[in-house]
């Protein structure tokens, strides 16, 4: 038996390869190719547009695969939401759709808007939104370089995905609301989800992409420390739980070992070695399984 994978293929084809690459899974893409080849005989994986996946998981042409909340919404088709997973092209946080307008624009506010012509990719979530707040506006579908039409003047505002707002910026363009938040999401097929071994297959694929989310901005913390110092190395870190202590063979001495935030431990490394920690170790984490 095999599961049918579908992997998304765009903006978050890249940061999926290496999240599968820490969760232990090696996938080789050939450009020419939408069948990607993967190191695990049970997987049958398959490029596809986050756009479409939702479709065709519904459809049973998919057991499951990776794509976003606000596509899944789009879709409006029924699967399952196996489990989500927060990481995107440019880091572990959500994206927004936001609604944006020229910097010399003299829409404020939302309202502003009314009888305007807006272009998105994201139709169906933009009328829901403007219906809810009874705003007539003119919604077109755009295949693309929808930033580019506001600031030719085909369109008075956009509804666009963000993750930084620097393209946004760049392009001279300020947001004057957000539409919705998505997160990736592995979705499956309803039959599929009710198969034991199906269902068991996914929710280890989920669980080891989670521990490598996970270890994504972690790092690990080694160090040998004198028992007179123990209290004061220890109050400097900032553990996930507690450290874990370990005696030495050397009397009066112990092996400390943490998980820290990678970006505090160039603060912490200094303090710990004036404190008297020694041999003081550094190392990358793959997955962290809570």
């Amino acid at each position: 038996m095999k599961l049918k994978f579908g992997l998304p293929k765009g903006s978050l084809q890249e940061a999926t390869t290496r999240m599968f690459k820490k969760a232990g899974f090696t996938i080789n893409i050939n450009p020419r190719s939408y069948f990607p080849s993967i190191d695990d005989g049970e997987i049958s994986p398959f490029l596809l547009r986050s756009q479409e996946m939702a479709r065709y998981v519904a459809d049973g042409v998919l057991d499951c695969g990776i794509t976003g909340a606000d596509w899944t919404i789009e879709s409006g088709r029924d699967v399952v939401r196996a489990c989500e997973l927060i990481y995107g092209k440019q880091g572990l946080r959500p994206v927004r759709w936001v609604l944006a307008v020229p910097n010399d624009s003299k829409i404020k506010k939302v309202e502003d808007l009314k009888g305007k012509r807006i272009a998105t990719e994201l139709v169906n979530t933009t009328e829901k939104y403007f219906k809810a707040r009874k705003i007539n506006v003119d919604i077109e579908f755009s295949w693309g370089a929808t930033e580019a039409k506001v600031g030719a003047g085909l369109v008075d505002a956009i509804v666009e995905l963000t993750e930084t707002g620097a393209s946004l910026k760049a392009n001279n363009l300020r947001i004057i609301d957000t539409i919705c938040e998505s997160t990736t999401l592995i979705v499956a097929n309803k039959d599929s989800w009710k198969d034991k071994w199906k269902r068991e297959k996914i929710e280890s694929i989920a669980l080891l992409l989670k521990g490598a989310i996970q270890a994504e901005e972690k790092v690990g913390l080694k160090m040998n420390v004198e028992k007179k110092n123990l209290d004061k190395v220890i109050s400097i870190l900032p553990a996930m739980k507690k450290p874990t202590i370990s005696q030495l063979s050397q009397e009066g001495w112990c092996a400390i070992e943490t998980i820290v935030d990678e970006k505090v431990v160039r603060n912490i490394i200094p303090r710990l070695k004036q404190s008297g920690a020694q041999g003081i170790i550094e190392y990358p984490l793959n997955k962290v399984i809570a």
